[in-house]
């Protein structure tokens, strides 16, 4: 079983709960993500700006990724780290195809040169490839040895990949799953979170808010949400985002670029749902009943 226990970090208004990982290291609960970042240079000033708002206000584990906009998103967050790398919780994940025994360590070099540091604190294998995952975990265990990476995890792993994962020698060092999670795609909780849960390896939940378009609609939307948000003086958006850091092994992160999200989103952490609230948000989005195939954007 997950080990619970609460530590909170202080940073302006905002009282940061952590998240306790494996190993024993304690994380932001809320962080931050940098999908789609790195895409436009003329939005590029924002971004950072952006990262640098929810360092200040707490969420300072941030996720990037080679993937996003080819490595560009890593060359934002670098940007915006500089003079505080000590503060930050840095991850980034690493292609299905880099993740193998000849290709891992200069991935990784890649993105160690991108962000400007010479460690990551997490390096995540992005999704599953062809790489056998054995593999996959010798290789982040050399970068460990080597002191390039501190920890190691993987990405879009549904229950039956983690069972097979736990099978390899060195498993016990992986420490997060991350996986899309928000009120709209529910599938997780059916066996992969209680799996985990039992194995207390915590959840990265990703697009915690939805991918914009439709679901996120429904989530602004929602009058069942609405309803709560007014009781909380929030935003339907906060109280949707406040819903996934509800169990004490979901990490959240969610990306802002505007100056008044990365603030909304700090401030969904102090939000604490009622067991009536969290109820009718039940009825509303029911859990799920049977096994769903795992969700990903």
């Amino acid at each position: 079983m997950l080990i619970v226990e609460t530590f909170f970090v202080n940073k302006g208004d905002e009282t940061m709960k952590t998240v306790r990982l494996p190993d024993g290291k304690h994380v932001p609960q809320l962080g931050q993500g940098t999908w789609h970042m790195g895409e436009n240079p003329h939005t590029r000033t924002q971004e950072v700006k952006a990262l640098q708002l929810g360092i200040e206000r707490g969420m300072t584990l941030i996720d990037t990724a080679e993937m996003y906009a080819d490595g560009e998103a890593e060359r934002v967050t670098g940007e915006a780290i500089q003079g505080r790398r000590d503060d930050i919780f840095l991850v980034s994940k690493v292609y299905p195809f880099n993740a193998g025994l000849s290709t891992i360590e200069q991935a990784c070099e890649n993105s160690l040169k991108r962000l400007q540091t010479d460690y990551l604190d997490l390096y995540l294998l992005h999704w599953r490839g062809g790489v056998p995952l054995s593999e996959t975990i010798e290789g982040m265990e050399k970068l460990q040895a080597a002191g390039k990476i501190k920890r190691w995890g993987v990405s879009n792993l549904d229950r039956d990949d983690m069972e097979e994962l736990w099978k390899a020698s060195g498993s016990e060092g992986c420490a997060v799953n991350q996986v899309l999670y928000h009120l709209g795609s529910r599938g997780i909780e059916y066996d992969l979170l209680p799996w985990q849960e039992e194995h207390s390896i915590p959840i990265m939940a990703y697009c915690p808010l939805a991918q914009g378009g439709k679901l996120r609609s429904q989530l602004i939307n929602d009058p069942t949400i609405a309803e709560i948000a007014e009781e909380h003086q929030a935003t339907s958006l906060q109280i949707a985002l406040a819903w996934t850091m509800r169990q004490h092994n979901v990490i959240s992160i969610p990306k802002a670029v505007q100056e008044q999200h990365v603030i909304d989103n700090a401030e969904a952490a102090a939000i604490t749902l009622t067991k009536d609230e969290l109820s009718k948000l039940d009825r509303a989005f029911p859990p799920p009943q049977r096994k769903l195939p795992l969700d990903i954007v």
